[in-house]
């Protein structure tokens, strides 16, 4: 299975928080499985870690090579999706991690109940 990881799922794996349900949490771990972020989680994050809004890794991208989540670029086609897709959600950030689940074929894990209006494979509850 091929797993987008959206960006609170990452930040609770990194910080080891109890809010990653254990089935989450093994789909991630395990080593059959191929763990993503995209660039747009690590630009959310750096944006919010800029504001004072969170507290992450000043070394994100050497920790996220640590855990072995490989990390997926914004493509024009990925853009271009995000873009046109259903305004169900207005953040732009869930919206390319849609598009890209989408047009890689990636399963999302999130816990933002919102998704399920998109048709794109999501693990969750």
């Amino acid at each position: 299975m091929e797993l987008l990881l959206d960006t609170h799922v990452l930040l609770w794996w990194l910080a080891d928080d109890g809010r990653l349900p254990a089935n989450a949490r093994s789909a991630i771990a395990d080593p059959d499985h191929r763990a993503l972020v995209s660039a747009a989680s690590i630009w959310e994050i750096s944006i919010k870690r800029a504001i004072g809004r969170l507290r992450s890794p000043t070394n994100l991208l050497a920790v996220l090579d640590e855990c072995g989540f490989e990390v997926m670029p914004i493509t024009a086609a990925h853009a271009e999706l995000a873009g046109a897709l259903p305004r169900h959600h207005d953040d732009p950030f869930v919206r390319m991690l849609v598009a890209q689940a989408t047009i890689e074929g990636l399963t999302i894990v999130t816990f933002d109940e919102r998704m399920t209006a998109y048709r794109v494979s999501r693990l969750g509850p």
